[in-house]
């Protein structure tokens, strides 16, 4: 008690803990876009549940990881050597996440371009099928990022509270933002392919980290920013013509 009352009256942690939350935050933007994506393939009915319990897992993995921060940080320390390029667990882990978000994207892609596109894999046999489906892939995503966000996290601040607090406070915003961001996507196809292209850049950056190039985060969602602003452009820019039309055809 005495150690969280001084935690509580040192202003470096009240700045550690908002660093802290706005990084979490940034970092579960990944994760909600592949959650939102994923679910949509799912019939309505099973979207909320397939959320939830996608965002819940994302929660439990983080504080469970949080709960082993003693070998969460030896996940740094190199385990395998190929080609005189030394790899860690985590490298591993990212680099096998990156894949598989290149391998999904770029299948939602082809499907979406397809003019006949054969049976996606979400859609099987049976609605639990998919559903089962679905939640496999969004926990292996969530164990992904989870490593990323838990491991950014200990390399910020050495203690665990204001860990906790953020991981609780980034996941309640991404609780708070998954149904209105799924429902924005589902409403608009030319943000999915967009959301997709976010999905495959986020994919090259694990990979490339994961072979121990650093890409500086900020300009990856700069970047991510800059064509969310267009395509929010663009979106004004039909809405403003097809207003024009239907006036048009009202006028006699």
């Amino acid at each position: 008690m005495d150690y969280l009352l001084q935690l509580a009256s040192d202003p470096t942690a009240w700045v550690a803990l908002a660093t802290l939350v706005v990084m979490e935050v940034v970092l579960g933007i990944d994760n909600l876009i592949f959650i939102s994506i994923l679910t949509n393939k799912l019939p309505e009915h099973q979207r909320d549940k397939a959320r939830r319990l996608g965002i819940g897992a994302a929660l439990v993995l983080r504080l469970g990881l949080l709960g082993t921060v003693a070998w969460i940080v030896q996940l740094v320390e190199p385990v395998i050597e190929l080609f005189g390029q030394a790899f860690s667990w985590k490298d591993i882990i990212l680099i096998a996440g990156g894949l598989f978000l290149l391998w999904k994207a770029t299948k939602e892609i082809h499907h979406s371009m397809d003019p006949e596109p054969e049976g996606d894999m979400f859609v099987g046999r049976a609605a639990s099928l998919g559903f089962g489906a679905a939640i496999v892939q969004i926990l292996l995503l969530d164990l992904v990022f989870s490593v990323d966000s838990i491991i950014t996290a200990v390399g910020m601040t050495p203690h665990v509270p204001i860990m906790v607090i953020a991981v609780i406070a980034a996941v309640t915003v991404m609780l708070v933002a998954a149904n209105p961001l799924a429902r924005f996507i589902a409403n608009n196809p030319t943000v999915v392919m967009l959301a997709l292209g976010f999905l495959i850049m986020i994919g090259m950056t694990l990979i490339a980290e994961g072979f121990g190039a650093h890409v500086p985060k900020g300009y990856i969602y700069a970047a991510m920013a800059f064509s969310a602003i267009i395509e929010g452009l663009n979106m004004l820019s039909r809405r403003g013509r097809r207003k024009a039309a239907a006036e048009a055809n009202k006028a006699p």
